[in-house]
């Protein structure tokens, strides 16, 4: 089993990508908002259907993340994932932070529409507005009805004169007030020519603004600005214009009187009519994408904190399991990583009490081993013992006949001494180490060897061993190879008892930064029961009525002690699969 690592899961978008995400998302909101709030109170224009699937789209994004964080987590809970639980509790705990934290800004912001709303129609800024304009009419015609009666009480030859002196205070007109004086001469035709002019050169005019007695209409372009022009026609042949000033920054007032009269009341209308469009964008386009944003981010955070114990759950489940190699390679450098580390490190002194019982065991076990040796022993030296006494009776009362009896006492006594030495033979393989071997065997080759005997013997079974791949040498040697082979070969060939397939393959695998081959065995046979299965590699123990039981165990021992490992898997009356991985040249 390899060593857990706690690392973190934020579903389907690591915690980093959700933050760079909300940052983007707070920067198009501030972005957009600016935009669509304009085009709304300024322009009284409400966005068009393609800029308003662009602004749906982000909320519609979000909640697709938000649904599959959540499918996550239901789904955890319904495979029973350890602290998917724990991680509801958590994700709970934030939902409600969450909520609580903008209930009061969604109160808040509720009310101050309602106060806007309420509030803007008592503003009177519309009788400000009118006041201000009547208040400029007023003084425009308190202006001209003052330069008019000047215009009409002073000599019409003295008035350049006057316009250079204080006498004008004398007839209710500073001198300031009076910008520019020009006359115009009649000509030929009707037309008319500037013959004097004094006063501000930017209001020098090419003809004269009027042919009438009376102040000219005012028109507002840089020329005129701030300036009203009264035309004198009492001296024959002859136009004087005179320019008075209205005061500085009079026309500019007007005209912003009247501006923002004409944009208050487009405002105002605009304002109730897209109020509701105002309030849905608000929470539907900007507020919830940053409330879904931070759920999101919720379940990220969850994920982190809950990871490094549920690698520890899982750990702890593979303990209760036997697995006693299992480590927590990474945790955070917290309380939590020091439970961690203290958890390696019970798991360790774990292994190592496991170990030394394993070694207790294993004297034991060769202790019952010698137990059972010894009845082995004793069982066919009983039958030598009476073949022998048997002969020898003979011998002693009818030697004539010995012929009778010797050669049928002579055949068992030798069988019996053969399966003797077979026995202890097995037994020194198992008993004695077995040094790795230096040398490497062609999978293929040694396979197609060791199986072919057992092809010309087994005629009815089918060998197949097509999935051996000539090109991978093993660090084993022929003998122990076929030792490894031949075994499991037999194994297979007594349970399938009769016609039946057995398929030999090979793969390569990586475990432990090592490569291996790995072997398998397949028969067609009866299989192994439940019961027998953990008494498979027990050294005398056989379910065969002439087996010794020290097949498997030699076999085991044979792989183990070349650093490789052999199991099986097996299903009554399916048949039985043995796998046994052996290390590769490099």
């Amino acid at each position: 089993m390899p060593p857990v690592k706690t690392y973190p899961h934020s579903g389907f978008m690591s915690v980093k990508v959700l933050l760079l995400v909300y940052i983007l998302l707070c920067v198009l909101t501030v972005f957009f908002s600016r935009n669509l709030f304009y085009e709304i109170l300024i322009n009284g224009q409400t966005p068009r259907l393609l800029e308003l699937a662009v602004y749906l789209t982000i909320p519609v994004v979000l909640f697709v993340m938000l649904s599959i964080s959540a499918v996550n987590v239901v789904r955890d809970l319904l495979t029973k994932k350890p602290c998917s639980k724990f991680q509801l509790r958590l994700i709970s705990n934030f939902i409600i932070i969450v909520v609580l934290t903008a209930l009061p800004v969604i109160l808040i912001t509720i009310q101050s529409f309602y106060e806007v709303v309420h509030y803007w129609p008592n503003i009177k800024v519309r009788e400000a507005l009118a006041d201000a304009n009547g208040f400029a009419v007023d003084v425009y015609t308190l202006r001209t009805e003052k330069y008019e009666a000047f215009i009409s009480r002073v000599d019409f030859d003295a008035l350049p004169g006057l316009y250079q002196s204080d006498e004008t205070k004398r007839f209710g007109v500073d001198k300031n007030d009076i910008v520019a004086i020009q006359d115009f001469a009649a000509g030929r035709n009707d037309s008319w020519r500037s013959v004097f002019f004094t006063g501000l050169r930017g209001l020098t005019l090419s003809s004269p603004p009027a042919l009438l007695q009376g102040f000219v209409t005012q028109r507002i372009m840089p020329r005129d600005t701030d300036v009203v022009r009264y035309v004198d026609t009492r001296k024959k042949n002859t136009l004087r214009v005179v320019s008075f000033t209205l005061g500085e920054g009079f026309d500019a007032g007007n005209e912003l009187i009247r501006a923002e009269t004409f944009r208050f009341e487009g405002l105002n209308q605009i304002f109730f009519h897209n109020m509701g469009y105002l309030v849905f964008f608000y929470y539907g386009i900007f507020f919830l994408p940053i409330l879904l944003m931070i759920l999101i981010i919720a379940f990220g955070f969850t994920q982190i904190m809950i990871q490094p114990i549920a690698d520890l759950g899982e750990a702890t489940m593979q303990v209760a399991r036997g697995d006693f190699k299992i480590q927590i390679l990474t945790h955070p450098k917290d309380e939590l990583g020091l439970l961690i580390n203290n958890f390696n490190v019970m798991v360790q002194n774990l292994e190592k009490t496991r170990n030394d019982l394993v070694r207790s065991e294993k004297q034991s076990m060769w202790q019952s081993m010698a137990q059972q040796l010894a009845h082995e022993i004793k069982n066919p030296l009983t039958p030598i013992k009476l073949t022998a006494e048997r002969v020898l009776r003979r011998f002693r009362d009818n030697p004539e006949k010995m012929d009778e009896i010797l050669g049928d006492s002579m055949i068992a006594i030798i069988q019996e001494v053969e399966s003797l030495a077979i026995l202890l033979d097995e037994f020194k393989t198992l008993a004695r180490p077995i040094e790795p071997s230096l040398s490497t065997t062609n999978i293929r080759d040694a396979t197609e060897e060791i199986i072919m005997p057992y092809k010309m013997s087994w005629n009815k079974i089918h060998f197949d061993t097509s999935g051996v791949y000539s090109w991978i040498e093993v660090k084993m040697d022929r003998k122990r190879l076929s030792q490894v082979i031949g075994n499991l070969a037999i194994n297979a060939i007594d349970a399938i008892d009769g016609d039946g397939t057995i398929e030999i393959r090979t793969d390569i695998v990586n475990k432990r930064n090592c490569r291996y081959c790995r072997l398998s065995i397949q028969d067609t046979g009866k299989g192994i029961d439940k019961e027998v299965s953990a008494k498979v590699f027990t050294p005398y123990f056989t379910t065969k009525e002439s087996g010794t039981g020290l097949g498997l165990p030699i076999v085991e021992r044979i792989v183990n002690d070349h650093g490789g490992g052999i199991w099986f898997n097996s299903l009554p009356g399916a048949g039985t699969t043995f796998f046994v991985d052996i290390p590769v040249k490099d």
